[in-house]
Order: structure tokens, then C-alpha cells, then sequence
């Protein structure tokens, strides 16, 4: 007995010849590119009498797969089975690599198999030849005038076809469903079908503990088969007589509701499920071509792609999630009758995929995720670099093979900087500017663009705090101007400034250091929680508009720091605050992960308790005011004695990071 098999190094192949080495006698030739021969031999390595395995080096592009006619004459009359494997099995790929490997492949590999007269031609098609055809879907119906959606089913449909047609031997057809790991070792080679929505499972599971119910969608009737099992089936079923010219579903019986397939796999992944599915009938009932109007809409799609890339799911994957027709395998059940092979149940091995997935497959194991990753080689701009956090964060960076660019008013505190960061091998330019004053910044934007190919990133962490109550403010508006015009108004003037750069470059990133004043409200801090807070909106609005190009922002809910900005109250001398450094390390971070936004667990109770009780947070927060009174700076005073109480103490430490 000699077999041929095309597609030997791929997820079905290997585990076929795998089983052709195991259970039966004979050599095996194995088609394989010269490229891909390193790979070929680990696999005989690990196969079971992996001695059998032959190479035979052509490409499925090539007529009759690149085989010379030297090797078709020695062997012809030889080979009694054909397996052609090798295909495309990718709903993302696009019509001309499916035309060239499905169907001109397929042309090739018959084309072979009729000049070496082998004895059976087992051509691999799938489930997707059925198209969008309605109803129930038997092993030997074929060409039933259904529709092809996309090239993958088009493609599918044509090769089988060709096996069908120019085969001068006797041909049998495999069509799988969709082919998931081994259901004993979870072995997968790629993310593919159920695969791409393991993400977004995995990211509800960090959101939400595992007995919160969701609501979620049914998208229809799936079919879902272990690769073993196919592999299994189709060796058994090629070795059994009197079925040439019949086609074989290798799928579920029954088939499986798309919502169960993912709760199934949420189990697997001690994420929560669907409590509730809501059937996709329910958009099929509005008049036809509604919903897919509207998702041709440039911004539907544009919310849906976003929402799509976010979890990792190609948007054609969800077009095709669920089949229109169920596939009977009737035929499939006679051939493997007495054989012992049943498709299992998918909740008896999905821990097994999942646990494959989440320890091989998931893509955040392949990122690069490190802070260096993130500003190596890359241009950020760093406003109040001269002192506290900015100049932490621009050692940093410049530590991580970034480029700061370093900007304030003092031009001999940022050479500090700059010779610092110089003398520990890194890279830094500086710009003096008063960040207050618009003309400067114009001309601040103007050196920057001029100087630099690239600005990626912008750090706003200048600013000015103000301390002071409204009692004390009366005869004091210039200090809600002062810290509007700096904290609001100049940052968000920079900003523009930047901003159609890097929508031209298609990418940016931007961290705005705002305060964990904007979500605790703290008294004596109108002016520049107001000015923070005016920032925020801003960013809000901002973001949405500018994320189609490419710009993103992160928002950051600073603690009180120990800088020389707070150093005027001497209270804080004994309150818990964190260190510039620690502060240099949150920016840090903004600018690796790039979240939305950075908050304090504090900040972030503060927040939603304002939202859920307002009058009593007034409550509370007027007692601080009359525990934490008004500095001696604030009322224009000096007083060496200044000092922390013990109460003021012990609130600052119970409510540790607020600006009291």
C-alpha cells in the first residue's frame, strides 16, 4: 500500500499521515516545498514510524504540483491513495490567494493523481461548499444553485467541483465542519473559527466574576469537529470498499447553537455566560437589507470594526459566524459503523482547547508589552520636564531608549535634565516655553515640527495648583484665569498644535495629567479642579473624533505627589503622597498600555459615590473643609509653625492621595 498526501505539514494533514502511519503498512510520499522541508522533518520525527515518510518536493502552484515527470513515470500504477490536503482554510484571505491555492491548486493536485493513475483521489472540500443554502444539506447533494457569500466558500465550491469533474479515478470527497484542536490534547495550530472570540471571553472574565449573567447574541447554527476526529474518519472511511463518488460530511449530527458554543467555552474559561441570547431572527424580521444597509454606513461600520479589532475578531469571521442549513451525515454514520468514532461532545474537551489557547495561541503572549517596546526610538514631548514628575518621566523614558523632548521656562533646570539623561547614554533636545502664553506655544509647536521627522507622543503633565477657598477668592479671579489659561487652555492649545501631525502619520498618543480632584471634589481646590476638570471634557470629546486617525489619549487621575508645586502647604509635610518617581513610573505606563484612563480605587469610589449620593458627599466633604482650613500662603501669611493636627492627619491617611 502507497499513499500521497499534499498538505502533510498542515493542521488536518499532519494528524492524517500521523494515522496512516499508525495503522497502516506502506510508504508514505509526502508533497513538501523545499522551504518547508526543515518543518517536514520534524514532523517524521515525531510521527510514529516516521521512517515511512518520504519526501517529494514540489508546490502546489506548480502543473501537476511541481512533480517531475521522472519521478510520476517510477511511481505510476503505484499509489493507491491521493490525499489532497493542502489548501487555504481562512476566512480573511482575500480572492486571489483562495483562486490560486483552492481552486489552481486543487487543478494541479488532480492533475497528478490522474498521471500517476493512483487509485482513489481523496479530495478534502468542507461544509462551506453548501454555501448559504437553506434547509438540510445531504452528503450527496452538491451543486443545488446555492449562493456563495465570500471567496473562501467560492473557492471551496470550485475545487470540489474540479475533483469531481477532471478526476479520471475514482474520487471521494471530505467536507469537515469547522475544524477545532484535538479534543485530547487541545493541540491548535492557529486562531481560527470559534477561536477568535476566546479574546473578548477572556476579557469579560477580567471584567466581571464568573456568576454575573450577560445578555449576548445567538447567531445561528454552528458545527464544530475535533481535528482527530477527522483525521480518524477520513482514514477509516478511505479504507473502506464500495464508496468511491460519494461525498462524506465529517461534522456534528445535530449541530450546535452558536450561543451554547460560547458559553460552552466561557465555562472553559471560568468566564461568565449568556444568560440570556437574543436571536439573530430578531433582526431578520426588519424589512430585508435593512441591517445590512445600515452596517454599510461608514459609521456603523467604523463603531463595529472598532468594537471588532478591540477583541481580535475579523469582521468577515462574524459575517459567517453562523450556517444556513444543518448537514446531515448519514452516510458519514453507515461508513464508521463497527469503527468506534463518534464526534464528541464539545463541552467533554472545550477546558482542553481553552487551556491550549489561553497557554500557546493567545495573542498578548506574542506582544511585545514592555515600556521599552513602547518609546524606543520614539519622539515624546515632555511639558514641566524641568522638575518633580515631568523630569522623572523624562529619565524614564530616555532610560528606555525614548527621546524626550523636554519642555518648560527654565532653560538651565531642563540642561540639567538633558545632561542627565546624556550621561547614562540617552538622547534628549529641550525647549524652553511659557506653556501660558499661546504665541509661545505657536512657537513652540513650530521648533518641535521642525526640528523632528516624527513626534509620537505628548505628555501634558505641566501645570499649577491653587489652594485656596472661595471665602479667600472673592478679590482673586486672576487665579481662576492664571490656572485656566496653563491647565486648560494652553495644554489644549499644544494639543491642537500636534494634533493634524500625527493625524497625518496616522498614529499618536497622548497622556493628560489630570488630578483625582476632578472625581473627589475636594474644597479649596475650585480653580484647579475646575481647570482639570475642563481638560477632561475636552479629552472626552476630543478622542472621539480623533481616533479614526489613528490618535489616542490617556487620562490620568494623579494622587498628591510630593513636588515643589504643593510645598507652599506645609500640612501635607506629614500626609501620605507618592513620589515623583512613583508618579514618572503612572506616566510610564500610560504611554505602554495606553488605557483610556489611570484612577486610584479611591478616586474611582469618589466618583460613583457623587454620582449615586450627591447631598451626602456635600456633607462629607464640608467637614473636611472645616477640618483642613486655609494655609498661611493661601491668606497671604508665612507661619514657620504651620503644622499637620493629629485629625488632619488621620483623614489624609484615610483618604490617602485626595489634595486636602
Amino acid at each position: 500500500m502507497a499513499y500521497f498526501v499534499t498538505g502533510a505539514t498542515g493542521f488536518i494533514g499532519r494528524h492524517l499521515v500521523e494515522e496512516l502511519l499508525r495503522n497502516r503498512e506502506g510508504e508514505v510520499f509526502v508533497l513538501v516545498r523545499d522551504s518547508s522541508r526543515g518543518r517536514l522533518e520534524e514532523l517524521i520525527a515525531s510521527w510514529p514510524n516516521g521512517d515511512r515518510v518520504t519526501p517529494v518536493v514540489g508546490d502546489l502552484a506548480e502543473p501537476q504540483l511541481g512533480v517531475g515527470p521522472a519521478w510520476i513515470d517510477e511511481h505510476k500504477g503505484e499509489i493507491d491513495h491521493f490525499f489532497h490536503l493542502a489548501a487555504i482554510y481562512d476566512m480573511t484571505a482575500d480572492e486571489e490567494r483562495n483562486e490560486r491555492l483552492n481552486v489552481q491548486g486543487t487543478r494541479n493536485a488532480v492533475a497528478l493523481a490522474n498521471a500517476l493513475e493512483a487509485g482513489i483521489l481523496h479530495h478534502t472540500s468542507s461544509v462551506a461548499a453548501a454555501g448559504s443554502h437553506r434547509g438540510l444539506f445531504r452528503e450527496d447533494m452538491f451543486d443545488e444553485g446555492q449562493k456563495l457569500p465570500s471567496a473562501y466558500h467560492r473557492t471551496k465550491f470550485e475545487s470540489e467541483k474540479i475533483a469531481r469533474e477532471e478526476s479520471t479515478v475514482p474520487w471521494r470527497v471530505y467536507r469537515p465542519a469547522i475544524v477545532v484542536g484535538h479534543s485530547e490534547t487541545g493541540v491548535m495550530d492557529k486562531i481560527d473559527g470559534p477561536y477568535y472570540f476566546f479574546k473578548a471571553i477572556q476579557k469579560v472574565r477580567a471584567k466581571l466574576p464568573q456568576w454575573a449573567p450577560l445578555v449576548g447574541p445567538e447567531l445561528g447554527w454552528t458545527n464544530i469537529v475535533p481535528v482527530d476526529f477527522v483525521a480518524k474518519a477520513m482514514d477509516h472511511i478511505a479504507h473502506q470498499p464500495d464508496l468511491d463518488g460519494q461525498a462524506f460530511h465529517l461534522a456534528h449530527p445535530k449541530g450546535q447553537r452558536s450561543g451554547e458554543v460560547l458559553n460552552t467555552f466561557a465555562r472553559a474559561g471560568h468566564a461568565p455566560v449568556m444568560a440570556v441570547r437574543v436571536d439573530k431572527k430578531i433582526l431578520d424580521a426588519l424589512p430585508k437589507g435593512t441591517f445590512s444597509m445600515l452596517m454599510k454606513l461608514p459609521a456603523l461600520k467604523g463603531v463595529r470594526d472598532s468594537v471588532l479589532a478591540d477583541f481580535g475578531v475579523p469582521p468577515q469571521v462574524v459575517e459567517h459566524v453562523g450556517f444556513t442549513c444543518q448537514f446531515d451525515t448519514r452516510d458519514t454514520e453507515r461508513a464508521l459503523k463497527g469503527s468506534g468514532l463518534e464526534v464528541p461532545e464539545l463541552d467533554t474537551y472545550a477546558a482542553k482547547l481553552w487551556d491550549y489557547w489561553e497557554r500557546q495561541l493567545d495573542p498578548d503572549l506574542y506582544k511585545d508589552r514592555s515600556f521599552e517596546g513602547a518609546v524606543n526610538g520614539r519622539t515624546v514631548v515632555i511639558t514641566g520636564a524641568s522638575s518633580g514628575i515631568g523630569r522623572e518621566a523624562a529619565l524614564k523614558i530616555a532610560a528606555a531608549g525614548g527621546i524626550p523632548l523636554l519642555v518648560a521656562r527654565s532653560l538651565d533646570k531642563l540642561e540639567e535634565t538633558k545632561a542627565e539623561i546624556e550621561a547614562k547614554g540617552g538622547t534628549a533636545y529641550v525647549y524652553s516655553a511659557d506653556l501660558s502664553s499661546f504665541e509661545s506655544i505657536d512657537q513652540l509647536v513650530e521648533r518641535l515640527l521642525a526640528d523632528h521627522a516624527a513626534v509620537d507622543m505628548l505628555v501634558n503633565n505641566a501645570g499649577r495648583s491653587i489652594r485656596r477657598s472661595i471665602k479667600l477668592s472673592h478679590d482673586r479671579f486672576h487665579d481662576f484665569e492664571r490656572t485656566v489659561q496653563l491647565n486648560y487652555l494652553g495644554t489644549i492649545k499644544l494639543t491642537m498644535g500636534l494634533l493634524p501631525h500625527m493625524a497625518e502619520r496616522g498614529s499618536g498618543h497622548i497622556v493628560n495629567v489630570s488630578s483625582i480632584g476632578v472625581q473627589t471634589n475636594p474644597p479649596r481646590f475650585s480653580a484647579y479642579v475646575a481647570s482639570k476638570a475642563a481638560l477632561d471634557a475636552w479629552t472626552r470629546v476630543a478622542s472621539s473624533e480623533v481616533i479614526g486617525d489613528g490618535i489616542t489619549f490617556t487620562t490620568i487621575h494623579m494622587p498628591l505627589v510630593r513636588t515643589p508645586m504643593i510645598a507652599p502647604t506645609k500640612i501635607y509635610d506629614s500626609f501620605p503622597t507618592i513620589s515623583p518617581s512613583e508618579a514618572g513610573d503612572i506616566i510610564c505606563e500610560a504611554i505602554r498600555a495606553k488605557p483610556k484612563q489611570i484612577n486610584t480605587r479611591l478616586g474611582t469610589f469618589g466618583e460613583v459615590l457623587y454620582a449615586l449620593a450627591p447631598k451626602a458627599v456635600d456633607q462629607i466633604l464640608h467637614m473636611a473643609y472645616k477640618v483642613f482650613p486655609d494655609s498661611a500662603a493661601a491668606k497671604g501669611q508665612k507661619d514657620p509653625d504651620e503644622k499637620a493636627s493629629v485629625e488632619q492627619i488621620a483623614m489624609a491617611n484615610l483618604m490617602r492621595g485626595v489634595h486636602w
